[in-house]
């Protein structure tokens, strides 16, 4: 195993947490209420996965069910990064 593989494959892990934490966040509808923290950690995580989900979002639109939006692009890059993650700790 490769260092730069090994050190790769820790920052596609850690995007990965950063990912499952606004995937927590948006499913529990945290808006503008609660407290300042959890305000905080919104943003954070919306920071940080924003750069790269909003492009695959200009090509995957999110796909309407009834009431419901399922984001196609949050979903492609979940599994792309858990792809790339994988090749990353093999290399």
């Amino acid at each position: 195993m490769s260092f730069i593989g090994t050190v790769l494959g820790y920052v596609l892990t850690a995007f990965l947490l950063l990912l499952i934490a606004r995937l927590v966040l948006d499913w529990t509808r945290v808006r503008a209420q609660g407290p300042h923290w959890v305000r905080r950690v919104r943003a954070l995580t919306h920071t940080g996965t924003e750069p790269v989900i909003a492009p695959v979002r200009r090509v995957l639109r999110p796909v309407r069910v009834g009431e419901i939006s399922i984001d196609l692009a949050f979903t492609a890059v979940f599994v792309a990064v858990l792809i790339l993650r994988s090749v990353a700790f093999n290399l």
